[in-house]
């Protein structure tokens, strides 16, 4: 029996931001992720912050007409998008107004209108490039001797997602530092010593491991009959890890069906609540008098 799928429905989608547009970018994947068998056509318009840009995009979405979503501080551009799409039958949405009045309801106060505020060179954005730094610096095993100055350690067999991983909590600020599981190599000293950063193992399951493994193979165009991809040996670096991870104690997240953001996530939840334990012993910890 020959299973058919449905046609996929393609339409056109405007993100325009005054800003980098990363955040429009993000909101409108998320929605989208939302209805099977959609495939977006993207049209992304950055830094639109004047009367010449933004004529341009109008031109652009009248050739292609579809859903314009927008992310704009200025009063006057936001009128014009918005006039131009009525006129045309075009929806037209900014995806940040309900949010932003629901704040500021709550907190009583007005919005200063600032393009790309969440883009400020403050102690935020630094603090997250020297997270990225060191994540980079500290990749596959690279200089064990400062893993002490990490907040969180991956360790796990090869194709588990650890560099990716790693990069995604950089860029929220985490130092990341991670480490490949191989039987029979031991793992740094340095890493049973390790008081301050989490130590967290990241697992698979054998056949999506061979899976991946498989096809990275594949896209370097190398032999895929070595022990890499082999079965029993892929279970045995599973299994051999996993005991690692049960004699040090460490929290396992099994990555199988995971994407990058939902580990990521994970380590953050791990991290959120290792901080809480450490805080409450600290709280009840006995005092000198």
């Amino acid at each position: 029996m020959i299973v058919t799928r449905p046609l996929a429905v393609y339409f056109h989608i405007h993100l325009v931001s005054d800003a980098t547009g990363e955040t429009l970018n993000a909101m409108s994947k998320a929605a989208c992720a939302q209805f099977e068998g959609i495939k977006p056509i993207e049209h992304v318009y950055a830094l639109v912050r004047s009367q010449r840009q933004l004529e341009r995009v109008l031109r652009q979405i009248d050739s292609a007409p579809g859903i314009v979503l927008y992310t704009m501080m200025n009063k006057d551009l936001r009128r014009q998008l918005e006039d131009h799409c009525r006129e045309h039958g075009i929806h037209c949405s900014s995806v940040l107004d309900p949010v932003l009045t629901i704040l500021r309801n709550y907190l009583g106060t007005e919005l200063t209108h600032k393009m790309g505020g969440q883009h400020e060179l403050n102690t935020e954005y630094f603090d997250r490039i020297d997270a990225l730094n060191y994540t980079m610096s500290h990749d596959d095993g690279q200089q064990a001797e400062s893993f002490k100055q990490a907040d969180v350690v991956l360790v796990g067999v090869s194709r588990t997602s650890k560099t990716p991983t790693c990069i995604y909590l950089a860029n929220r600020g985490i130092k990341a530092a991670n480490i490949p599981v191989v039987a029979g190599v031991p793992l740094p000293g340095e890493l049973e010593h390790l008081n301050g950063p989490l130590v967290v193992g990241l697992t698979v399951v054998k056949d999506r491991l061979v899976q991946i493994r498989r096809n990275r193979l594949l896209s370097l165009q190398a032999d895929t009959t070595t022990s890499y991809v082999n079965d029993d040996d892929v279970r045995k670096e599973i299994v051999y890890a996993r005991k690692l991870f049960e004699k040090n104690d460490w929290p396992v997240i099994d990555v199988s069906r995971r994407s990058i953001e939902e580990t990521a996530a994970a380590v953050l939840n791990l991290l959120s609540r290792n901080k809480e334990l450490a805080e409450t012993k600290k709280s009840v910890a006995p005092r000198d008098d």
